[in-house]
């Protein structure tokens, strides 16, 4: 039932967005408008507190429990966990972003602070580690955790609504079919969107690389081919082709960063990621509760508020994936692995993409602002095309933009198999393609519509609900860890009495 709903309303806004787009944009961007400006202090509060509730399950009493049994190992080595939580969590989004960003702040800077100067140069490189740092992270761990622990450690499904349904509190259990509803559209979305974006700059790579036509027919096409790569590798299992693509990528992508740290401003990178990581330190606070009340400007809702909603809406997908390899590590290695360690990579990432691009387009004249300006998708070739063997990697990174592409589609279609399939782990291939081809369906009738942008908006829209199932989500699991680490203690004392009994005890 849940399963016919879902697709019900997918097909409503898909035929929505083709007769159409028009329409759809404009409602979709009028809520959007209302939510950024009356609920962006609701997003910067939950996010900030998921934060805070990683960091003290990570370090306090707490970390050492298991998500599993207590014999349960992972089942991946750490390098393949975390190859593949990072490909299905941002990937995409790194090499998307990782010159744009920056360079779009450095032209339309937060408020107060004046454009094209090195202040906007800085605040450009402390937006983009917060937005790209431990708040997203968070979100995602937060949610996998709570999925993982009543999954692992309670024998609850595979599925968002669980971790909701174990509150004790009559409405939460009934909320279980509305939560699963919200994941699944909030995921159909965010995969066909991400297909769309994806599609984007891969025919922006080829065009710099073998000057094809950049057009719809080609963007297409891309989709069709990616499509056919990423069912391949979903059928074939996480334990073979997600893991393998996963790994593969983020190989390729550390090479690539360390070629442009070798041919680029070597000096300026490893400046821009000192000052910027401190700055983003002592900043922390301020930029997580900043709201402009005083000010006419929607710069935080159209950027940092965006950003929130975007990762809130992609968090039942990722989460579901990520709780789905990490059985067997505790806590403490689980929140290490899913928001310290690949923030640290985000910070890396940008101070050198972005940290390479600002020096050229402020020491050397180079027109990236300009193509930011063009056409976003193709921020990250100009770039390259002032280096030396910027051919070579623009090469690199559209193959890199490409697999990413994969590891994003078929991490999608494991868990879009899930939630339809009641939480079962590994879902037929049969159900994985049937979510395949759904999702490459919507992303190719909406990017001939012209309404992919408006079902991006669409995803934002849908994360306001989704946002209060992550605050009853982390009260669950508040509640369940709490409780969990008291009864472990008290079987550690009773064993402990009994043990010290036995000592005690006069031998006849």
């Amino acid at each position: 039932m849940q399963l016919f709903v879902s697709a019900g309303l997918i097909l409503a806004i898909v035929l929505w967005g083709v007769i159409s787009p028009a329409s759809l944009g404009s409602v979709f961007d009028t809520l959007l408008a209302v939510i950024t400006r009356d609920f962006g202090w609701f997003y910067l509060w939950v996010v900030l507190g998921l934060v805070v509730m990683a960091l003290v399950l990570a370090f306090s009493r707490y970390g050492d429990l298991k998500l599993g049994a207590e014999d349960d190992e992972p089942e991946f080595s750490i390098g393949a966990w975390f190859a593949m939580l990072f490909a299905a969590g941002m990937g995409i989004g790194l090499v998307f972003w990782g010159v744009a960003e920056p360079i779009s702040h450095y032209g339309a800077p937060p408020p107060g602070i004046t454009a094209n100067t090195p202040e906007a140069a800085n605040a450009a490189m402390r937006y983009s580690f917060f937005h790209w740092g431990l708040h997203p992270w968070a979100v995602y761990s937060i949610v996998a955790l709570a999925i993982a622990f009543f999954q692992f450690r309670k024998g609850g499904s595979a599925l968002v609504s669980t971790a909701v349904q174990s509150l004790p509190w009559s409405w939460a259990r009934g909320l279980g079919p509305v939560v699963n509803v919200l994941a699944v559209i909030a995921t159909a979305f965010g995969v066909a969107a991400s297909l769309g974006m994806g599609a984007l700059q891969i025919n922006s790579g080829l065009a710099a690389v073998a000057g094809v036509p950049v057009g719809n027919a080609w963007q297409v096409g891309i989709i069709v081919v990616t499509t056919l790569l990423f069912l391949a590798s979903a059928v074939t299992g996480v334990t073979r082709g997600i893991k393998w693509l996963s790994t593969f990528n983020l190989i390729v992508a550390a090479l690539l960063a360390l070629a442009i740290f070798v041919l680029g401003p070597t000096v300026a990178i490893i400046d821009t990621f000192t000052t910027t990581l401190g700055s983003y330190v002592s900043e922390f606070v301020r930029m997580s509760l900043r709201m402009t009340p005083f000010r006419d400007s929607g710069w935080v809702g159209g950027w940092t508020v965006f950003y929130w909603a975007w990762w809130v809406s992609w968090s039942p997908f990722v989460g579901l994936f990520i709780a789905r390899v990490s059985r067997g590590r505790t806590i403490r290695e689980f929140i290490l692995g899913t928001v310290l360690a690949p923030s640290l990579a985000a910070f890396v990432w940008f101070s050198v993409f972005g940290g390479t691009a600002l020096t050229l387009e402020i020491m050397q004249g180079a027109p990236i602002a300009e193509a930011v300006s063009a056409d976003v998708s193709t921020a990250l070739f100009a770039m390259f095309e002032a280096l030396p063997l910027g051919a070579i990697m623009a090469a690199v990174a559209t193959v890199l933009v490409l697999v990413f592409f994969v590891t994003s589609g078929d991490s999608a279609v494991l868990v879009l198999g899930m939630m339809s399939s009641g939480g079962q782990p590994n879902p037929g291939a049969r159900v994985k393609i049937v979510w395949g081809v759904l999702v490459s369906g919507i992303a190719i009738s909406l990017l001939l519509a012209g309404g992919l942008k408006a079902v991006q908006t669409a995803t934002i829209v849908f994360a306001l609900p989704f946002a209060l199932v992550i605050v009853l989500m982390a009260v669950a699991l508040w509640r369940g860890v709490r409780d969990d680490w008291a009864e472990e203690n008290r079987r550690e004392r009773a064993l402990r009495r009994r043990m010290r009994e036995m000592v005690d005890t006069p031998k006849v």
